[in-house]
């Protein structure tokens, strides 16, 4: 009780410090004598203080009247108050239940409710509770609900069904679905019974939104309460579980249903096989055809629409031909929406004759085909390209229906997608002269198909010529010609365009920042790219896993490992479930990075989590066991992925084969090449190279040859990879005229050498000391704007070194330092010994001192050169610290011999 009145103190003005009891308890004792039911509780709002509408006018409406003035009048206060004193009976049950009936403001009448309390020392009767909760709700003002019902249930008073129903249709109407739960679990927590009604009616509201397990979590509170069930709670909840794909909840939903003796009804039925067929749930969907008709229950036309469609998009056209027949039995009047489904599923079937006879059926039994007929016709049409057709269609069917905007639109996109682009104008301006205006459809077709066939131009001139006052721009139009510029490098006008979405109040989509920043980086703009991403989180735009999969992508593709592993963990902290894409762009990505041993730890993560392979996700994993040495495991995901349906790609067969040459098992590469030839599949120059590589690594040259022949016997081109393989194996070999002529052939050929190319071959000359060559190769190098390598200077150094040309040598050395080139061990060794072959002992032994402190390795030859040369040059000092060096040099490797 002292709780009760310390609520009622606490939003109100009052001169009284403190209440007497005695009247609460002596009303609790009166209620608790009088006979059950003498207050409805099942009364309505009108019904609220019945006896207060009869006696209304014995009261004097001008009372009431007067009273409302009073309290409407200003801040409430001692004044209010003392007018109110001066009212006859202000607070009779019956005169305040007329003052609440009246007031709309939440916060007057809760003052004017307190001020009667504290006059009568009495609890208001139910009519004046359940009157002021419908205040609050009508003036969405929920502040005090938890209170107000609190007191309700300390005065054993419990809100009205009629109220209830209120409370919560008002927060659906709002879309306000969790304070609408929210009323539902107070209530509860008071231990009040909530109306039938407001349960159906929030079910119904949750399942509509795509909350299938608040909506379930209602039914089951429902069932508690003691409500019973109907068939139409279940279809409810059955149809949204479907929808979201979740079957087992469906199916349990349904279990239940039959054991609580609950029979099923047609629109249950008609739901099922909807929801099961449109996920390709084929055999299901059939399942409760046929139970259908095992229950007794005839199927209506819209079940037999329902199937005949399921059976259309499942690409089974003759069951659906055979039901629709066994629909027709009998039938004077045909059914449109099955005639529709069928011409649209002949449509998509390419069987187009078919169609049309159906259209000419439809006509014979008196029914004139339908607008949504000849739409279905169109567009199957437009699917396959058939536009003249399309046309003809069109004009033929002016004669049965009207074109609709739908119809223009269909034909506007196939015209676009063509490139007709003037026809399709011409289509526009027709649809306006037969008094249809284009809508925002129209529009967001156009730009988007032009965008796709890269006529941007045409794209920006419809978008700035809309006229907004009759069809103003959407996100979709926005996002449509962000993603064109984006998609053709127009990457700077794409962001303009997206600061001007903004600046018109257009919210972008996360699709939008989606392209932003995949085409950002496309256009090697990584850090714009992750400045769209931070301002996209700024802006309070939550990433869908679809961005943080392209994100992921687009990272791992700059070389950014750490990031994208980041993003991956992002992605689960966020908290979505990583699918197979997911875990392919990471894998792919770690591969690329020099990661491919990591494959294996993904991928049983992948499979532990349930994810489903696809062929990407095949051809990823396959590729990550291949390039770590992995080749067992590799060609058993070859075998799995027969095994599951999925056919092997030529770059499922290029990695295996790839994987096997570089582990020098070319036998086995090769009868993998041969079984790919013998299946059809398309090779590609990356197979060929693949095997050329692993054959001429192993110095089996003639067979590199005949791999090589075949390729462009097959109308291939050999790439740089290709040429460079040959070329090395040829060096490697010491076939350096062979070489030199390939090298020539490369470049006749059109296909331009790279750095490795030029090293390769610079290698190969001095390697049979045809240095001058060399050194003409090099210049040529530099002409074609290549940087040498590493690899590169070691070896023209060494070359020109070797050939006495020392001058030349320490240039290109000190060259290659002060262009921010770091020299290895073969570079220091090679300009040592050089040095000290031409006599130049001083400068080999600075070179010997750089060398030893940036901690590179010295061979024992070039130590001996040196010393050698500095003996010869009287430099005793420098020679005992070189002879020091081969001292300890020859004492480790004693060591490490006796050990």
């Amino acid at each position: 009780m002292r709780k009760l009145w310390y609520f009622r103190g606490s939003n109100t003005y009052s001169h009284h410090k403190c209440h007497s009891c005695f009247s609460l308890n002596l009303w609790f004792s009166s209620l608790s004598d009088k006979p059950s039911g003498s207050h409805n509780t099942n009364g309505s709002l009108m019904d609220a203080g019945n006896s207060s509408k009869q006696l209304e006018p014995e009261l004097a409406k001008s009372e009431i009247d007067h009273v409302c003035s009073i309290i409407e009048s200003g801040h409430w206060g001692p004044d209010t108050e003392n007018a109110l004193l001066h009212v006859n009976q202000p607070c009779q049950s019956q005169f305040v239940n007329g003052v609440l009936r009246r007031v709309t403001d939440v916060n007057i009448a809760i003052n004017y409710f307190r001020w009667v309390e504290r006059q009568t020392s009495q609890v208001h009767s139910p009519d004046a509770y359940n009157l002021l909760l419908i205040i609050m709700v009508r003036s969405r003002n929920m502040d005090r609900l938890e209170q107000i019902l609190e007191e309700m249930n300390v005065a054993k008073c419990e809100p009205f069904h009629d109220t209830c129903i209120e409370l919560i249709s008002t927060f659906v109407k709002s879309k306000m679905l969790t304070e609408a739960l929210n009323v539902m679990h107070i209530m509860r927590k008071f231990k009040f019974r909530p109306a039938y009604s407001a349960y159906t009616t929030l079910i119904g509201a949750l399942a509509e939104a795509q909350k299938p397990d608040m909506a379930l979590s209602m039914f089951h509170q429902m069932q508690e309460m003691g409500y019973e069930v109907n068939v139409h709670l279940f279809t409810t909840l059955v149809r949204v579980f479907a929808k979201e794909g979740r079957f087992d909840a469906a199916l349990s939903l349904l279990d239940e249903m039959k054991s609580s003796c609950c029979e099923a009804d047609v629109v249950l039925y008609n739901v099922c096989i909807d929801c099961f067929g449109k996920v390709g749930k084929v055999d299901m969907a059939w399942k409760f055809f046929h139970e259908m008709n095992a229950q007794g229950l005839r199927p209506d036309d819209v079940t037999y629409t329902s199937m005949i469609g399921v059976l259309c998009k499942a690409g089974k056209l003759g069951e659906a031909v055979e039901l629709f027949e066994q629909m027709e039995i009998g039938r004077t009047v045909p059914c449109a929406y099955a005639y529709n489904t069928m011409i649209m599923g002949y449509g998509s079937a390419g069987k187009f004759e078919e169609a049309y006879k159906l259209l000419d059926r439809q006509k014979e039994k008196g029914c004139i085909p339908s607008v949504i007929a000849y739409n279905c016709i169109l567009t199957s049409l437009g699917k396959k390209g058939r536009v003249d057709e399309a046309i003809s269609l069109f004009e033929e069917m002016k004669k049965d229906a009207e074109p609709n905007v739908s119809t223009y639109n269909i034909l506007i996109d196939m015209l676009c997608k063509a490139g007709d682009v003037t026809s399709a104008y011409q289509l526009r301006d027709a649809m306006e002269s037969a008094g249809l205006f284009p809508n925002i459809l129209t529009v967001n077709i156009m730009i988007d198909r032009l965008c796709k066939i890269k006529k941007l131009d045409e794209a920006i001139r419809i978008f700035e010529g809309i006229d907004e006052k009759r069809c103003a721009p959407n996100g979709v139009t926005y996002c449509s010609l962000i993603e064109g510029l984006g998609r053709h490098g127009k990457v700077d006008e794409a962001y303009r365009l997206f600061e001007k979405m903004l600046d018109v109040g257009q919210v972008p989509s996360v699709v939008v920042y989606t392209s932003l920043i995949r085409n950002f980086f496309k256009c090697g703009r990584k850090n714009d790219g992750h400045k769209v991403y931070k301002e996209m989180i700024r802006q309070g735009c939550p990433p869908d896993l679809t961005l943080l999969n392209t994100y992921m992508d687009c990272v791992f593709k700059f070389g950014e490992v750490d990031k994208g592993r980041s993003l991956f963990e992002e992605i689960k902290t966020r908290g979505f479930i990583p699918d197979v894409r997911s875990y392919s762009i990471l894998i792919h990505g770690l591969i690329k990075g020099g990661f491919a041993r990591e494959t294996y730890e993904w991928f049983y993560a992948m499979k532990e989590q349930g994810c489903g392979l696809d062929t990407l996700a095949y051809n990823t994993v396959i590729d990550g066991f291949s390039k770590s040495g992995k080749v067992n495991k590799a060609y058993q995901l070859l075998e799995e992925m027969k095994a599951k349906g999925h056919a092997p790609t030529v770059v499922t067969y290029g990695s295996v084969i790839d994987g096997l040459a570089k582990i020098d098992r070319l036998d086995e590469a090769y009868v993998l090449f041969e079984e790919v030839k013998s299946k059809g599949i398309e090779l590609n120059v990356v197979v060929y190279s693949s095997l050329i590589d692993g054959f001429g690594k192993l110095g089996r040259i003639d067979e590199a040859y005949l791999i090589m022949e075949e390729m462009m016997q097959k109308g291939l081109n050999p790439n740089v990879y290709t040429w460079n393989a040959l070329l090395d194996a040829l060096v490697k070999a010491e076939e350096i005229s062979e070489a030199i002529v390939c090298f020539n052939s490369m470049k006749e050929l059109k296909c331009h050498p790279n750095t490795l190319t030029y090293s390769i071959i610079i290698n190969g000359l001095c390697r049979v000391r045809k240095f001058n060559k060399a050194f003409v190769l090099w210049q040529e190098m530099k002409k074609q704007g290549l940087t040498p390598t590493v690899i590169t200077y070691t070896t023209m150094i060494s070359g020109l070194a070797k050939a006495g040309n020392i001058v030349e040598a320490n240039k290109l050395f000190e060259r290659f330092k002060a262009n921010g080139g770091v020299p290895d061990s073969a570079s220091y060794n090679a300009l040592i010994e050089g040095l000290s072959n031409g006599r130049r002992a001083i400068e080999a032994y600075r070179v010997f001192e750089e060398t030893r402190l940036k901690g590179r390795n010295i061979n024992t030859k070039s130590l001996i050169s040196l010393l050698d040369a500095l003996h010869k040059a009287d430099c005793l000092e420098e020679a005992a610290v070189v002879g020091a060096v081969l001292r300890e040099m020859a004492k480790s490797q004693h060591a490490v011999k006796s050990m």
